[in-house]
């Protein structure tokens, strides 16, 4: 190919100028509207995102409750009092044991449920079985002795007795006509004086040994001394008693549940030492405690009362109960114990209430250590006296203004002042006319706050 046919082709491929627009490569004019606008729309938003944080400091950011009607039929209407406490046992029982002994079977768990008497551990009881054997063993050879002595010498001993005396006198008869003949042997000079002193000395210790065979048959007869019998009667008590305290440490060894009443926990293990003293916190070491049970229908509520609110409560006083994790079901109470003396640190008395019904709804098991929220009810009214109704309020929605009661309402963005007249005054609140019930009241408000005023609701955007 020649270099002008090269050149031809090159000059094909130029770009025609000729045929640009008119507006000489600018964009059009539409598009350059378009995109001032865009750009005057940023710088806008921009300034109103400004100046709303700048000025959106000035408007105060408030909390609101829901007003709630309550009808005169509502036993809340009649609470004096809203405390919360902790659902306790009545009695709670930790179960020890008497001897310190090796646990060898344990046949409760967490959460079963026992029957006074129950047998609920047994411990190792070799060595208390043999204490038992032992002290078994003496009381009765106490009492065999006893009653040998009671019984006195039998038959054969008194007739062995009347034989050994018999005997002794018939050797002390033929002693003395053996002396009389040696004396006049003696007197005769055939006998030497040797023999005659002899002679006097075997009659007197015969003589001797039958008196104390006499005495021996008498005492035969007349059987052992009282203060004997007594000492053998004193012999066979200390026996006894110490046959008793063996039975009781071999008893130990079984421990029963003392009442009827629901397992809360399991503190020791097969294999473990069981110490009725000196019991270790460290592992490994000596348990004390064996079980710990309650009767789950025996509950009360433990309560800590200000001070300042003590003077609402009286003795009996009755109460609605619910908890945390039932806030729907309610329960019958009844304050069943004031602490006598008050708590200095706290400032607060303690106030025990007895749920009265603990197995209203059997679907559901009240547990120690549950939240509970105690609400004390005023005296009854009079028959026929409905009492006070209204919407109830908080405290910190009230205010005094020129004499008069309102609460700050929040609607559309604004606090809306409303007069308020008080129908039943509580400790938390009270109970007012002037609302309907269902308003946004605003709580603990700003003191500068004044009807009308621009507010922020806390949570909200």
């Amino acid at each position: 190919m020649s270099i002008d046919t090269k050149h031809d082709d090159l000059s094909s491929l130029r770009i025609d100028r000729s045929q640009r627009g008119q507006t000489g490569g600018e964009p059009p004019a539409w598009a350059r509207r378009f995109i001032l606008v865009g750009i005057a729309l940023v710088v806008v938003l921009g300034l109103g995102t400004l100046l709303y944080r700048l000025f959106s400091s000035d408007v105060p950011e408030v909390e609101v409750v829901r007003a709630s009607a309550q009808s005169s039929n509502d036993p809340a209407g009649a609470t004096v009092l809203s405390a919360t406490g902790y659902i306790v046992a009545h009695h709670t029982i930790n179960v020890n044991s008497k001897v310190t002994g090796r646990l060898l079977w344990i046949g409760v768990e967490k959460g079963d449920k026992v029957k006074e008497g129950q047998v609920l551990v047994r411990l190792e009881d070799q060595e208390f079985r043999a204490s038992y054997e032992q002290a078994l063993g003496a009381v009765d050879n106490a009492r065999a002795y006893l009653e040998e002595l009671q019984h006195g010498s039998r038959p054969e001993e008194i007739q062995q007795a009347q034989h050994n005396l018999d005997e002794a006198r018939a050797t002390l008869a033929n002693d003395k006509a053996t002396l009389d003949r040696t004396k006049e042997l003696a007197a005769a000079g055939v006998d030497s004086k040797q023999q005659l002193d002899d002679a006097t000395a075997k009659f007197e210790a015969d003589q001797e040994r039958a008196n104390s065979l006499q005495k021996a048959f008498e005492l035969a007869h007349i059987g052992p001394r009282p203060e004997e019998i007594a000492r053998a009667q004193g012999a066979l008590a200390q026996a006894q008693g110490q046959l008793d305290y063996a039975k009781s440490q071999l008893d130990a060894t079984i421990i029963r549940a003392p009442v009827t009443g629901t397992i809360l926990d399991r503190t020791a293990e097969k294999g473990e030492l069981i110490t009725a003293q000196f019991a270790s916190g460290s592992a490994g070491g000596p348990q004390g405690s064996v079980v710990s049970l309650a009767d789950l229908n025996d509950l009360q509520v433990e309560l800590d009362i200000a001070q300042a609110d003590f003077a609402r409560l009286g003795p009996a006083q009755k109460a609605i109960v619910t908890t945390d994790t039932y806030p729907d079901k309610q329960y019958d109470g009844q304050i069943a114990q004031i602490s006598p003396e008050a708590n200095r640190q706290k400032a607060t008395v303690q106030v025990k209430v007895q749920v009265l019904n603990p197995n209203k709804y059997p679907e559901i098991q009240l547990r120690p250590e549950m939240n509970a929220t105690v609400k004390f009810l005023a005296n009854e009214a009079p028959k026929g006296d409905k009492g006070p109704s209204g919407v109830f309020v908080p405290s910190t929605a009230m205010h005094d203004r020129d004499g008069k009661k309102i609460v700050y309402l929040a609607f559309n963005g604004r606090a809306v002042g409303r007069e308020i007249h008080i129908s039943s005054q509580r400790s938390d609140g009270a109970l007012v006319d002037g609302l309907v019930g269902g308003e946004n009241v605003i709580v603990n408000a700003p003191a500068t706050l004044k009807d009308g005023d621009k507010i922020r609701i806390k949570g909200q955007s």
